[in-house]
């Protein structure tokens, strides 16, 4: 007879770690949200503005800035790297410019034609300026050429290096070197309409990063011309001083480009005021408006974003989504102790009258373990799917876009309707008495119940509180949903000082709260509160009547953030306060689009 062998301590640890291997990779997939989740495109060390263009046969070209070091040091240079997997592998990098301690190359663009030949458009130091006129050294990655060079092989070679005349303007001659030297570099996608290309670039009034403004390059035949000799070139706007606005102050820089329609384009770009700008030309580049924030409609709030890269895209399906951070800080710091760009967030814009208008955001990536975020990033769509690349600047990674994420942003301007997933207590009318009492859902744990990082990544990771209101008194401290027990663990939604609504939740070990904004709440009037708790991201935030909080004037952050080891902090009883009449409970994060909806149902009722 067979007889099963004794398991040994170490038997036993082998069979727990595969029963969670297995639980991980079946039931609960990752989240293709964080950093950590993508697929790793190859660099040397430094790793910088993945651009990434797909061929006819589905091959993606990545022309990428990388360097034995840190940004700025070593022997920076521009590089490509091909798959043929959407991104799952690689390719050896391939130099598009071989390494050169006093030419550096930087800051690549890429474009393809519809003969499938791949540009990669640099910026190039070639006439190898390391120093100050008086002598001192400087950096210099962000100065010098516009070059180019193609590939008609899928980045497999590169032709002979082609540079584009930039016309010199008063920023040029302004700067420390009187022109002989321009200080610029690019960020940004090429917008491709009506044969036409044109990309936006930033050019300095003065090193290093200061008096920035917006310029384009603009071709109208290198669509369709195969000789360099007789690609034209243009240096946009007409005149002498580009796209900025002088009460911006110095702070205005990575100036990225899309079409609209006709002759109509858009321009967006990071400053040091706690917003995004824009600007609009109505003649294809040669005059632009007087810039202003990034409003999510026009005279609406503006889009809050650090001095990090907003990046803006045209879709196939002629709409417009836009990456950025979603607070004001004003640095781009993004170490330990910032984390201004960490969280990453799209909106999705539509065309009205002339003018783009924005959804409320949704979290598109983050990065696990600290504050340190990702940026810099590139969409590719391929067939039916969407992708998104991006880098922590030591390397940079390519993930897919859920599709459902996409879906709920492009209908968020529908007509709404209630979110069933995850929906595990629903109470009205009768039900939300004053002081009514019902057993509490069984919520998932936040981060902590499975060996610290392990639980995080379960698919049902977070909760969701929605209640419809409406107080006569905003006085802080009344509870609106409770579930906390004796020893104050479980979760409260209350009243908070200046019209404002919190959450507090609590796991008997440690606890944490976060804030809607100022004013939400308004007497005598009904109120729509969702409070999302993503315990993937390890956020919170609220939308009140179908508007995300973004913290207003008042604060940088609409979004908190709180630690991955909280373990579970369902209670044993929910009970309802006064002024609530409806209280939906759901088992996840809903989408920012989701509580939209629900709102926009809410109105019907």
């Amino acid at each position: 007879m067979f007889k099963t062998p004794a398991l040994t301590g170490l038997g036993i640890c082998f069979l727990i770690s595969l029963y969670y291997t297995t639980w991980l990779q079946g039931a609960e997939p990752r989240d293709p949200r964080s950093f950590s989740n993508g697929n790793l495109i190859p660099d040397e060390d430094y790793s910088d503005q993945p651009r990434i263009v797909v061929t006819r046969d589905g091959t993606w070209v990545c022309v990428l800035t990388t360097a034995n070091g840190d940004e700025g040091a070593g022997a920076q240079h521009m590089v490509s790297t091909t798959s043929k997997d959407k991104g799952r592998t690689w390719t050896s990098l391939v130099n598009i410019e071989p390494p050169d301690k006093a030419r550096k190359s930087s800051y690549g663009l890429a474009l393809i034609t519809p003969a499938d030949r791949v540009y990669a458009f640099y910026c190039y130091n070639g006439d190898a300026i390391n120093t100050m006129p008086d002598g001192t050294a400087i950096r210099d990655d962000m100065q010098g050429w516009l070059c180019y060079r193609y590939s008609d092989d899928q980045g497999q070679s590169w032709s002979e290096r082609q540079r584009i005349d930039i016309r010199r303007t008063a920023a040029d001659r302004e700067n420390q070197w009187e022109g002989k030297l321009q200080l610029w570099w690019a960020i940004g996608t090429p917008a491709v309409f009506d044969g036409k290309v044109i990309f936006g670039f930033t050019k300095l009034g003065r090193y290093l990063l200061e008096q920035g403004e917006g310029w384009f390059c603009r071709s109208d035949n290198v669509l369709t011309e195969t000789d360099p000799a007789r690609i034209n070139w243009q240096t946009l706007p007409d005149g002498d001083h580009g796209v900025r606005n002088q009460s911006f102050g110095s702070v205005q820089e990575e100036f990225d480009v899309v079409h609209l329609d006709g002759e109509a384009l858009m321009v967006v770009y990071r400053t040091a005021l706690g917003h995004t700008a824009s600007s609009y030309s109505r003649d294809g580049g040669h005059s632009w408006s007087t810039p202003d924030a990034l409003r999510y409609s026009p005279g609406g709030k503006p889009i809050k974003q650090p001095r990090a890269c907003p990046k803006i895209w045209k879709t196939k399906n002629g709409r417009y989504l836009l990456w950025y951070h979603n607070n004001s800080t004003t640095t781009y710091n993004n170490g330990a102790n910032a984390g201004s760009r960490n969280i990453a967030w799209l909106t999705a814009g539509r065309l009205e009258d002339g003018f783009v208008q924005w959804s409320q955001p949704e979290i598109v990536a983050y990065v696990e373990g600290g504050l340190e975020g990702c940026s810099y990033p590139d969409l590719i769509e391929d067939g039916d799917r969407t992708y998104i690349c991006a880098t922590q600047k030591t390397e940079a990674r390519v993930f897919a876009v859920e599709d459902r994420l996409l879906t709920a942003l492009w209908n968020q301007d529908g007509p709404g309707t209630v979110a069933t997933n995850g929906l595990v207590l629903s109470l009205a009318g009768d039900q939300c008495k004053n002081g009514a009492t019902v057993k509490a859902p069984r919520l998932p744990p936040l981060g902590g119940e499975i060996q610290g990082r392990v639980a995080r990544t379960k698919a049902g990771c977070g909760f969701t509180v929605e209640a419809s209101v409406n107080l006569a008194d905003l006085a802080p401290g009344q509870p609106l949903v409770d579930t906390r027990d004796k020893g104050g663990r479980g979760w409260l939604l209350q009243t908070a000082e200046d019209g404002a609504v919190r959450l507090d939740i609590n796991d008997g070990w440690q606890a944490t709260h976060w804030r809607s904004d100022a004013k939400s709440l308004t007497p005598n009037e009904t109120h729509h509160i969702a409070a999302i708790v993503d315990g993937r991201a390890n956020a919170i935030w609220f939308v009140v009547d179908g508007v995300f909080c973004d913290g207003g004037h008042q604060r940088q952050f609409g979004f908190g953030r709180f630690g991955y080891n909280f373990k579970t902090i369902s209670g044993d009883h929910l009970r309802v306060g006064s002024g609530v009449h409806r209280v939906r409970i759901y088992s996840r994060a809903i989408l920012t689009s989701e509580a939209v909806g629900n709102f926009k149902a809410s109105k019907k009722d």
